[in-house]
């Protein structure tokens, strides 16, 4: 089975409420939840939080939900523990993890990615993009000679689950799938809201 997890915490200190803040017209998290019922590859969704009125709204939308434990619903809460908690309780083959902090996906990313780890037989794959930031004073290297790092954008990941409950969410073999500049936008404080809001707003 490949399972969808989105999780969503109550508690946010960089924007109250923030996953279930309006953002063009919708509940953050709702962005995350239509998208994953929309892919044609994923079996079922699940939203995992502690919160009463997250869990209202993702059922409202049409997801599954799994309330955690509070000790699961702390700042210091591992995202690798949530998804060990979701998979004792929903058994997959396959996880993929969608951030409500991520809520623009282009059509068909999420099954292209699921496609790509499938067909490689990663063991994990992550969205991401080719970073070539340097700090200021220690590199004298032009921007253009600099080779730069994958960086995950926290939109979609694909893992094994069988990984997952072994403590080790990437393994050995690993996909980078770069997508496109304007998916890799995600939101931690107020002006992220104002940037994915255009960009919805332009792609939706």
């Amino acid at each position: 089975m490949i399972l969808g997890l989105i999780p969503a915490r109550g508690g946010s200190k960089g924007v109250p409420k923030k996953n279930i803040k309006i953002i063009h017209g919708k509940p953050l998290i709702v962005w995350s939840i239509e998208k994953g019922l929309r892919s044609k590859l994923i079996d079922k969704l699940v939203v995992s939080t502690d919160s009463e009125e997250i869990a209202q709204i993702a059922k409202e939308a049409g997801a599954e939900v799994l309330m955690r434990p509070s000790e699961l619903a702390t700042d210091t809460a591992s995202t690798q523990d949530v998804m060990v908690h979701t998979l004792q309780h929903y058994p997959a083959d396959t996880l993929v993890l969608l951030q409500p902090t991520s809520p623009y996906r282009s059509n068909g990313l999420i099954d292209d990615c699921i496609n790509e780890f499938l067909q490689n037989d990663f063991d994990s794959l992550a969205t991401g993009f080719i970073c070539d930031y340097k700090e200021y004073g220690r590199n004298t290297l032009p921007r253009q000679q600099i080779q730069g790092f994958f960086y995950d954008d926290g939109n979609v990941y694909v893992m094994k689950a069988d990984n997952i409950l072994k403590g080790d969410r990437y393994g050995t073999k690993i996909g980078r799938k770069i997508i496109n500049r304007y998916e890799n936008a995600e939101i931690d404080d107020e002006y992220d809201f104002w940037l994915l809001e255009q960009i919805l707003r332009k792609f939706e």
